[in-house]
C-alpha cells in the first residue's frame, strides 16, 4: 500500500497559479508505509469526490511522528477541530498541528514535557480518549484549559499549522500571495464568487497614486 507523505513541501512548487486563478495539482509525494517508523503515526484517507481528492495523487495519507504516539497525535487533531472548527478540512490538515507540535516536542524537552501534560489532561477530562467524547464535552474540556500555557502553545500553532498549507489555500480558494505580481486590485480584485455584487458606491475606483 502506498500513501501520502503530508510534511511540508517546498511552496515555490505548489497552490494556485496566480495569473489564471487555476489550482495546481497538489505535490504531495508518496511514501512507502515501511519508512514510516516514528514514534507515533497518524493516517487517513481523503472524501472521495472532494477537491482534496481531486488534487492529489492519492486518497491516502499518512504523517511520521518523531516524540508524539499516534493517540497523542490524534488528541491533537481532535483539539484543533475544537479551536478551530471547519467542517471542509479534513483530518489530513489538522494533522499538521500535530506534526507541528511534535517537532517543537523534539527540540525542546520542557516543551515536550508541557505538550503531554495537556495531552493527558485532555484525555483524562474526557474519561480516557478526548479524541472519542462528544462534541459539547470537547468544547467544554478545551474552554476549560483557556489561558494555560499548553492552551496558548496549541492555539498559536493552530494558525500557522491549519492555515499556511496548500491544502487549505486549496479549499478555501485562497489564490497565494499576489504582491510579488503588483497585488490584487489589477489582477482580479473582484472576482469573488461567493458575495454578492457590491454596489458602485460602495466599490469606488482604487485609488492608484
Amino acid at each position: 500500500m502506498r500513501v501520502i507523505s503530508i510534511a511540508r513541501q517546498d511552496r515555490g512548487d505548489a497552490g494556485c497559479d496566480e495569473d489564471s486563478g487555476a489550482v495546481r495539482k497538489v505535490p504531495l509525494p508518496l511514501a512507502r508505509r515501511e519508512f514510516l517508523k516514528g514514534s507515533g503515526l497518524l493516517f487517513g484517507a481523503l472524501t472521495a469526490g472532494s477537491l482534496l481528492a481531486s488534487l492529489a495523487p492519492s486518497t491516502a495519507w499518512a504523517l511520521e511522528l518523531k516524540s508524539l504516539s499516534t493517540e497523542e497525535g490524534q488528541t491533537l487533531i481532535a483539539m484543533g477541530r475544537v479551536l478551530y472548527p471547519h467542517s471542509k478540512l479534513p483530518d489530513a490538515v489538522y494533522a499538521l498541528l500535530a506534526k507541528d507540535l511534535d517537532a517543537t516536542a523534539a527540540g525542546d524537552a520542557a516543551a515536550a514535557a508541557q505538550i503531554k501534560t495537556g495531552i493527558a489532561w485532555l484525555n483524562t477530562s474526557a474519561g480516557g480518549n478526548f479524541s472519542k467524547a462528544t462534541a459539547k464535552k470537547k468544547e467544554e474540556i478545551v474552554r476549560s484549559m483557556e489561558g494555560t500555557a499548553f492552551f496558548n502553545m496549541a492555539r498559536g500553532q493552530c494558525v500557522t499549522s491549519l492555515y499556511d498549507n496548500d491544502m487549505a489555500f486549496a479549499t478555501f480558494g485562497y489564490p497565494g500571495s499576489a504582491w510579488e505580481k503588483g497585488g490584487y486590485i489589477t489582477r482580479g480584485f473582484q472576482d469573488l464568487k461567493w458575495l454578492p455584487e457590491p454596489s458602485k458606491e460602495d466599490s469606488p475606483a482604487p485609488y492608484m497614486g
